[in-house]
């Protein structure tokens, strides 16, 4: 009986040649547990990995609101706030591009006031948009509330007028309205989402903008509309302060007939010239101003002088003189315009030292003072008088480049020269288009008629110093 349990152990055996290996390679629990442990561990990573991008991005967008505020805090250039605007747009939403439309509350519309690219430069000078249905802008604009389209093509209201005349494709947008106190300043539209980490689930070939998206583009566009504000009533008082000045500019003007015009036409070669130095756009904005401001002195300049329809004699020289240093007083109280009181003052000076009030030389002598007196020496000689007819364009150009390094500026002179050949100072002015039908004889007394008179003026200039110093 044994015997026959025994053989049929073996039997079994030989039925299951493999089952011993296969016990084997059956996992044990704990290596089990070890195993689910690095799955998960391995799941988690992703997880991980992913929240910390999104606390980047999240980090990212917060520097950016922050940059943008600081931004708005430093500056009240009106077209560097809204041009960071939309650069901050595209950066914070992660978009193609960006526009700013404004409402015209003259004509009730809509207008590109800023806009990124070449497109976007057409868009500003050709299209207006109506604020109602027939434009996804206007009709953001109209109701005040925001948009996502991700399909623009197929909405309505989608206006092609642009698409047009740039020809670029608008694949998805998001649209808002700018608005402060209730009251809509225009709409901020981010253009095309770009394609992000990790992607988006879309059912287009495009990546869709999302309501994350959305909320952070309001975030921003709070911060726009007090940039808009506060730009918008700052370049009302800059035009309101500029339009004072030159009505004050232009009421010494009305006191001389023969010279109406002139503070426009320095201010316009002035700007010429300073367009051919390597300057800011606020030391333009002083340049302007100075220009308007140069003869204001003459305020305080006696109408049998100031009137005087001959070459002034050497008695009246030294009076006249005098203008500079009544402009300076006058307006030295004002105190917006401490930087620009230079030009004003010394735009008589002489690059050689030989000018007035101060005798400043060379680079002593501040350059908006510079650039205005190649200016305004330019049109006093091409302008007309009622003792002498205006010189033509291309003398006075040849009596400053004579004058270059003694009178006049080097590098002023240079510009000055550039402008000339560049901008519209041959024309419209004086004795304008006269030179070319002039011989060459007649340009050289031209010339010499010039020269007598500068030289004449320095007479008067030494005789009155003399006259001063008691010799």
């Amino acid at each position: 009986m044994a015997k026959k349990k025994k053989s049929q152990k073996k039997i079994v055996s030989k039925k299951n040649p493999h089952k011993k290996s296969v016990l084997k390679k059956r996992k044990s629990p704990k290596k089990q547990k070890i195993l689910d442990t690095m799955e998960s561990l391995q799941k988690m990573k992703g997880e991980v990995g992913e929240l910390i991008y999104s606390m980047q991005e999240k980090v990212r967008q917060l520097e950016l609101l922050t940059e943008f505020s600081g931004i708005l805090n430093s500056t009240l250039d009106t077209d560097r706030v809204r041009e960071k605007a939309l650069e901050a747009t595209c950066q914070l939403i992660g978009c193609e591009t960006a526009s700013l439309l404004l409402v015209d509350r003259d004509t009730g519309e809509l207008y590109w006031e800023t806009a990124l690219g070449d497109s976007g430069q057409t868009l500003k000078k050709t299209i207006r948009l109506p604020i109602d249905n027939r434009s996804i802008a206007g009709y953001v604009a109209m109701t005040g509330e925001s948009i996502i389209l991700n399909d623009v093509e197929k909405d309505q209201r989608h206006n092609k007028a642009a698409k047009k005349k740039t020809g670029f494709v608008t694949r998805n947008m998001i649209c808002i309205p700018i608005k402060t106190k209730n009251r809509v300043l225009g709409v901020l539209q981010a253009l095309n989402k770009l394609p992000t980490i990790p992607p988006r689930p879309s059912t287009k070939e495009w990546t869709f903008f999302y309501q994350e998206d959305l909320k952070l583009l309001e975030t921003l566009g709070h911060q726009v509309a007090i940039a808009v504000e506060n730009s918008g009533l700052y370049g009302e008082l800059k035009q309101s302060f500029y339009d004072t000045v030159e009505a004050l500019a232009e009421a010494i003007e009305k006191k001389d007939r023969y010279t109406g015009g002139h503070t426009k036409r320095v201010v316009y070669y002035s700007m010429c010239i300073a367009k051919y130095l390597p300057l800011s756009e606020e030391q333009r904005e002083r340049i302007r101003l100075g220009a308007i401001l140069h003869d204001v002195g003459k305020i305080g300049i006696e109408d049998k002088i100031l009137k005087k329809a001959a070459p002034l004699d050497p008695y009246e020289w030294p009076i006249m003189k005098e203008h500079p240093e009544h402009g300076y007083e006058i307006m030295k109280r004002v105190k917006g315009l401490k930087d620009v009181l230079g030009g004003m003052r010394y735009h008589h000076e002489r690059w050689d030292g030989k000018g007035y009030p101060s005798g400043l030389q060379g680079e002593e002598i501040p350059l908006v003072a510079r650039i205005i007196a190649v200016a305004d020496t330019y049109d006093a000689m091409v302008s007309t008088r009622p003792y002498r007819k205006g010189l033509p364009p291309q003398v006075a150009y040849d009596e400053i480049l004579k004058n270059s390094g003694t009178q006049f500026c080097p590098s002023v002179v240079e510009a000055f020269l550039q402008a000339f050949e560049n901008e519209k100072m041959g024309r419209g002015s004086g004795g304008a288009n006269l030179s070319n039908n002039l011989s060459a004889e007649e340009l050289e007394a031209a010339a010499q008629r010039a020269r007598e008179e500068e030289s004449a003026k320095q007479a008067a200039q030494n005789q009155s110093s003399l006259k001063k110093t008691g010799s």
